[in-house]
């Protein structure tokens, strides 16, 4: 769901701004939902950067279970000749989706950025986990569900040779 940052999230992002104060960067791009937004302003700010935002950086879309708490939904059997990552549950995005949505994203960034770039890229902890599963090269059902903190900064290089910056998580705070 599209909400804003909290006062414990708009600290979060100062802090994801400080860690990343002497980082070279030269710009941020961000998801173009309000609290990875409003996070990405305060690092752009605090880096005298440009920001600039993309759809292509959203959370996964849920379909109908969007914004229903887990305690609410049902197990439900993956359809055969499916794997878990390709299904659309609730009518939504599969991992399969975001993946290819973020393979064109990293794509357009390494046309547009200059080799030595730093780049933030702030979005949301699946999107995150999936890019990181793309910058890696391994596909949609090899994406790592490994845990983020709100505003943790997580660095990686987006081609050999290209500094790819940082990766900075958020999420509901």
């Amino acid at each position: 769901m599209d909400v804003p940052l909290t006062d414990l999230g708009r600290r979060q992002a100062a802090e994801a701004a400080e860690h990343l104060r002497c980082a070279p960067l030269g710009a941020v791009v961000s998801s173009d939902q309000l609290r990875a937004l409003q996070t990405a302003r305060v690092i752009a700010d605090n880096a005298g950067v440009p920001l600039t935002s993309t759809p292509l950086l959203r959370e996964q879309h849920l379909g109908a279970l969007e914004g229903r708490h887990y305690d609410d939904l049902a197990a439900e059997p993956v359809p055969d000749g499916l794997h878990i990552s390709e299904v659309r549950w609730g009518g939504g995005e599969s991992v399969a989706d975001v993946h290819r949505r973020l393979t064109g994203f990293v794509e357009g960034l390494l046309a547009t950025q200059s080799a030595g770039d730093e780049v933030a890229i702030v979005s949301h902890g699946d999107t995150l986990r999936i890019l990181l599963a793309v910058l890696a090269g391994r596909g949609h059902r090899d994406v790592e569900w490994i845990e983020f903190a709100n505003g943790q900064v997580v660095g990686r290089e987006l081609d050999a040779g290209r500094t790819g910056g940082s990766a900075v998580a958020t999420g509901p705070a």
